[in-house]
């Protein structure tokens, strides 16, 4: 029976001893992964991406615009006297004024009549003048509109023109800066998905190192206990 039990305690040495070096070897291998894992997140966090400006490359488009003010003109600025009228009236009443007087000449009428005549003339030809100064002064009227409405429409351009600048820089300062953000983010997500995977894969082997160092222990515990019904099998056989 002792002979038995020796045998049995033998075999369980044994037993004892390949599960302990195949724990052991488990166990190397386990830790091995989580350095390899430790190693993986320590590079994956050294080469991680820098924090970008969003601002930095920015482009302005605004240059697309162009000032259109210089292709305004005034319409007044060439207005002239018209005194072609004027002057065919003056001339009338010059024409008048000697066929009157050759009458008066004619029927031997006196200088009293001719005097008379010579005035109202004159009095013909002020007021053809009046007529040229009323004109030339409804002219200068018309150019001062004309440069105030010219004025007014270089300032409306001026401001489309400014309007168009600053709404295109930030269109274009708006876009980049989605786009940079928007790169950003998505690596980053990458990254701290690739990191969570690492950090459980790591967890995950050193767990399985510890599974693996007390699966050891109990096995080096077995030998242990069989050795020690070795023992106890030679004593009780009295050898």
């Amino acid at each position: 029976m002792a002979v038995v039990s020796s045998i049995a305690a033998g075999v369980a040495v044994v037993g004892g001893l390949v599960n302990a070096n195949q724990a052991k070897q488990a166990g190397k291998g386990f830790r091995n992964e989580a350095e390899r894992k430790a190693w993986e997140i320590q590079e994956l966090e050294k080469n991680r991406q820098s924090i970008p400006n969003p601002y930095a490359n920015v482009k302005d488009l605004s240059g697309m615009a162009k000032d259109l003010s210089g292709n305004l003109s005034n319409p007044y600025a060439s207005l002239g006297v018209s005194t072609q009228a004027a002057e065919m009236q003056i001339e009338e009443a010059d024409i008048s004024l000697a066929n009157t007087l050759d009458t008066l000449r004619s029927t031997g009428a006196g200088a009293g009549g001719a005097t008379a005549l010579a005035q109202a003339a004159l009095q013909s030809k002020k007021g053809v003048s009046a007529s040229i100064e009323q004109q030339e002064a409804q002219n200068q009227k018309l150019q001062a509109q004309g440069a105030a409405e010219l004025q007014s429409a270089k300032m409306a351009e001026q401001q489309r023109i400014q309007g168009i600048k600053i709404g295109e820089g930030q269109r274009a300062q708006a876009a980049e800066t989605a786009g940079i953000q928007f790169k950003y983010g998505e690596q980053e997500s990458r990254d701290i998905s690739k990191l969570n995977r690492l950090a459980g894969q790591e967890a995950q082997a050193k767990s399985d190192a510890t599974a693996a160092k007390n699966a050891q222990n109990a096995a080096i515990g077995g030998i242990f206990s069989s050795v020690g019904s070795i023992a106890a099998a030679g004593i009780s056989s009295g050898k």
